[in-house]
């Protein structure tokens, strides 16, 4: 790879996103909108006295889903775009290199995903005043990480599709199975073995695992730095086989 190829992959992907107002507002305005509807549907309810709030659950698992959810939503449709309006072949007839060009979409897409990471979390903690166990660090962290989870799988579904309505049909196929099965609404070990299974290997199931850790532990434990292995491994893989969709495509 080349770093100042790769850079200028970002750059130009960050200034045509600075360009679309309704992208920059899907990235770091909807989650916060999304988690305040989720504090208010649970703002009236009576809890004894001592009992957790609701909301600091739920909420702090939207804090890793909302992220996914978007950035999936973006990042296809963006990539799509760049492929069907043939920047993409263009780019490839010049030095740049596969890897300098979708390691810069990611790294482009990385950091649109920390600053909606440190938004929605900054309102959970300070508007909505949610508590936890653990520290906020570990849940930016998680939640940066599920953000670029959903990034790496919208370069990858891109390839496979020719028109944003398709990009879209991704989402009941690759992003709401894992919604479901993540451990959210039953717990993993309490599906049947069948769904267990599948759970077991979707990397949503990971981030929600490592924050329910945080939640539960004041210090991180090895479960938890196991889980932001495998989502890392997961993004690295991701990557690796978007590129991999460039020259079938860009041929």
């Amino acid at each position: 790879m080349n770093l100042s190829m790769l850079l200028s992959t970002c750059r130009r992907v960050l200034l045509q996103l600075r360009g679309d107002p309704r992208s920059i507002a899907m990235i770091l305005v909807v989650p916060a909108i999304l988690l305040a509807l989720v504090y208010w549907l649970y703002q009236n309810e009576t809890l004894a006295p001592g009992m957790p709030r609701t909301f600091d659950r739920v909420g702090l698992m939207m804090l890793g889903i909302f992220p996914f959810v978007v950035m999936f939503l973006v990042t296809s449709i963006t990539m799509l775009r760049e492929r069907t309006s043939g920047t993409l072949e263009r780019l490839l007839t010049t030095p740049i290199h596969k890897a300098d060009l979708l390691f810069g979409y990611a790294l482009a897409f990385s950091i649109m995903a920390t600053a909606q990471a440190l938004v929605a979390t900054g309102t959970a903690y300070w508007i909505f005043g949610m508590k936890i166990a653990g520290n906020a660090g570990w849940v930016v962290l998680i939640s940066v990480l599920t953000a670029v989870l959903g990034v790496v799988l919208g370069l990858l579904c891109s390839a496979f599709a020719t028109t944003e309505f398709q990009a879209v049909q991704f989402m009941p196929v690759v992003v709401i199975p894992q919604i479901l099965l993540c451990g959210l609404f039953v717990a993993r070990d309490q599906m049947n073995a069948v769904l267990e299974a599948i759970s077991n290997v979707l990397p949503l199931s990971f981030a929600v695992d490592g924050l329910q850790q945080v939640a539960a532990h004041s210090s991180p434990t090895g479960q938890l730095v196991r889980d932001l292995v495998v989502m890392a491994a997961f993004v690295l893989a991701g990557v690796l086989l978007a590129s991999l969709t460039l020259r079938r495509r860009t041929a």
